[in-house]
């Protein structure tokens, strides 16, 4: 292997680089690796090695800098490996980066939100419109849009559909819901009793239809002010010539109170 440890590594040839030499790529949109799928990577790295070698440039002081491949690198060094098969790319660091975005939004496993941050980064570093995007990739423009739109979530918004394994489907109902405590909220209640999209669209319609004001209910603990009213409208009722009159009665745990109104009060007037 002595050929593959020269001093000049040969760019777009596989050579073996040492771990300890390898950056990872500022791009790389993957936030969260998953300890047991590189437990077992690494496992298989033990013994077979690495089949597939990851891509790199050449970096600043002589370092590289990771293109793809970071998953590999790190069960790598998991393993106890000391060098990595690799391939030397001869490219900007723009390019570099689009090549790190583009490796990784054909992947599955990226989480909602790294998917969207990944698509961000590559509108930002190709300096295109969302419709660009989309004809490049080969998505729909509504697709790429409604992936966008989920970086409107807080970062604690993100960590708790992220946590709970929401979909897509379900945070971009969410989405209808104003940022705060609402949100929140939902997100833990959809969670809890486990909704399915269908249920948590019917759930955040309901969240949005405006409650109505709570009536004002004033609470007057002296009767006398209602029974002064009672006597007041009796007394209206005198002055205007009708003959009523009010007969207040106890009774023991209540009061009653009995009003008559003469139904000829006024015939023949």
């Amino acid at each position: 292997m002595a050929g593959f440890l020269q001093k000049e590594k040969t760019v777009n040839k596989v050579v073996l680089l040492p771990l300890t030499e390898i950056d990872p790529n500022p791009a790389q949109p993957r936030q969260v690796f998953s300890e047991k799928e590189l437990q077992s990577l690494s496992d298989s790295i033990s013994e077979n090695g690495v089949l597939q070698p990851i891509l790199v440039r050449k970096g600043q002081n002589g370092r590289y800098e990771l293109i793809s491949g970071e998953r590999r690198t790190r069960a790598s060094m998991l393993a106890g490996k000391k060098t990595i098969p690799a391939v030397v790319m001869d490219t900007s660091p723009r390019q570099s980066a689009v090549y790190a975005i583009l490796e990784n939004i054909q992947r599955k496993d990226l989480s909602v939100f790294e998917e969207a941050s990944a698509l961000h980064s590559l509108i930002v570093e190709w300096g295109v419109s969302q419709e660009e995007a989309a004809r490049r990739l080969g998505k729909a423009q509504s697709t790429i849009a409604n992936k966008l739109r989920l970086l409107a979530f807080t970062e604690a918004e993100k960590k708790a559909i992220t946590e709970n394994h929401l979909t897509e489907r379900h945070a971009r109902a969410l989405l209808q819901l104003p940022e705060g405590s609402l949100r929140m909220e939902a997100i833990l209640h959809i969670a809890k009793e486990n909704l399915s999209v269908a249920k948590t669209e019917a759930y955040v319609k309901r969240l949005l239809i405006p409650k109505p004001p709570k009536r004002k209910i004033i609470m007057l603990k002296d009767v006398r002010i209602f029974l002064n009213t009672i006597n007041k409208a009796v007394d209206t009722m005198k002055t205007a010539g009708i003959n009523a009159t009010a007969e207040k009665r106890e009774r023991g745990d209540y009061i009653e109170y009995v009003v008559k109104i003469p139904v000829t009060a006024n015939k023949g007037k």
